[in-house]
């Protein structure tokens, strides 16, 4: 009992310190020369982006001009971006018949192949935080992973192992589906799916030996309870790859105030997802509603015989819904970013884009090359350098060289075998 008072008095004076701590407006003019400084000079690290199903899918070279509607290629990433965690996404449909292995291996080969191997004088392939800082002197964009979806280990610790030895240095413990393990937010109210109240022992088995290897723990797209339970299980600090504050915009796969404060007093952090519904609360209500609206229509127009006139029926359905969604801006993402320092501290926010993962992000952020106007926006915001320098990269940079330092005190110990292993 007197470590649950202790814990939620140390909780309460962090949150105490991080209010105190929020930065007031600057009075005094923020020239375009002090943009440009903070902007190269920090080590700008997005933790999530979705491009290699483009790439898989699409056949999408990223050293070709981007198409309307996405949001990265090489011009636009060279110059701004230092690091680039590339999201080795396994839908959910690769569950049934067990090919989520293949899928992830396949999205691993196509970052090393099509990404690093293609442009080796501008990416480098990297795996630890001093990767990053040589990338970033050498002028290179280092290239990390990141598996987005639990179920692709397909409950084997080995081929957890494996992921880790191909480069791979976080794992969402799940997407939108819960696996055989843990409980995803995208279908807790689902009462067709089999549940587990956050973890099972296998899944804080995941847990421990991500640590043991050495690979961050994320729990973006987890359920709450799945949240605590690899808080309280994991001995390194976790991270929110692309998540925002549910404060401000209230969906699902936000995090609460005490989520952040939790994951803050473990030394963790939190990186801010652009998607227009996880940043702004009118976009949201707004999307909801023309969700409402659509569903009839949609319902209609796939009972239209010729394919092609089906296609084109939906996506102008589609687009006109989407026409009618304000549009979300610079401000709420700061907004964001503020309400997340506020609460949790200037040492446990990042940014987690999800580029090319989503319909929709800012205008005003629509590429890497838009960072300058985020510096300028947190500048007037009354953030100094070394804030945005924390945020933009530094904070990420701590929690990788904590959980590097953690799985050296760790590997001494045998690897977990879980039963799937042993058979």
């Amino acid at each position: 009992m007197r470590l649950m008072v202790a814990v939620a008095l140390f909780v309460a004076i962090s949150s105490a310190v991080a209010q105190s701590a929020a930065p007031k407006p600057r009075t005094s003019v923020v020239s375009d020369a002090e943009v440009e400084r903070v902007t190269r000079e920090a080590i700008l690290i997005d933790t999530h982006n979705d491009v290699p199903t483009q790439i898989m899918d699409d056949n999408y070279d990223i050293g070709t001009p981007m198409l309307k509607g996405r949001q990265t290629d090489l011009a636009h990433m060279k110059g701004f971006l230092s690091a680039e965690f590339f999201a080795v996404f396994v839908d959910a449909k690769y569950v049934e018949g067990n090919h989520s292995a293949n899928r992830a291996m396949e999205m691993i080969d196509a970052v090393r192949t099509s990404v690093v191997a293609k442009y080796p004088n501008d990416f480098v392939l990297a795996t630890a935080a001093d990767d990053i800082l040589k990338a970033h002197k050498d002028h290179k964009i280092a290239a990390l992973m990141g598996i987005e979806g639990g179920h692709a280990i397909e409950d084997s610790l080995r081929l957890l192992r494996d992921y880790y030895a191909l480069g791979v240095r976080y794992m969402t413990l799940t997407h939108f589906n819960t696996n055989n393990w843990a409980d995803a937010q995208g279908d807790f109210n689902n009462p067709n799916v089999k549940h587990h109240n956050g973890l099972t022992p296998f899944g804080k088995d995941v847990v421990r030996e991500m640590n043991r290897l050495g690979m961050m723990v994320d729990i973006s797209h987890t359920a709450d309870k799945t949240f605590y339970d690899a808080l309280e299980v994991s001995t390194a600090p976790i991270i929110a790859s692309h998540s925002s504050c549910r404060a401000v915009s209230n969906h699902t796969r936000n995090m609460t105030d005490d989520m952040i404060r939790a994951l803050a007093a473990k030394g963790g952090t939190m990186q801010i997802n652009f998607d227009c519904e996880y940043v702004s609360q009118k976009y949201l209500d707004a999307s909801l509603a023309s969700r409402a609206e659509e569903r009839p229509l949609l319902a209609e127009a796939r009972k239209i015989a010729d394919p092609a006139e089906r296609a084109a029926a939906v996506k102008k359905i589609t687009a006109d819904e989407n026409a009618k969604l304000p549009p979300v801006t610079l401000a709420e993402i700061v907004e964001q970013i503020d309400h997340a320092v506020k609460v949790g501290g200037i040492d446990h926010v990042g940014i987690g884009t999800d580029f090319d993962g989503v319909g929709c992000v800012p205008e005003a952020l629509t590429s890497y090359d838009k960072f300058p106007l985020l510096t300028r926006a947190l500048l007037e915001k009354g953030y100094s350098a070394e804030d945005i320098k924390k945020i933009y990269g530094g904070n990420l940079l701590r929690v990788m060289r904590a959980v590097e330092d953690r799985a050296k005190e760790l590997r001494p110990e045998p690897a977990i075998m879980s039963k799937v292993d042993k058979q």
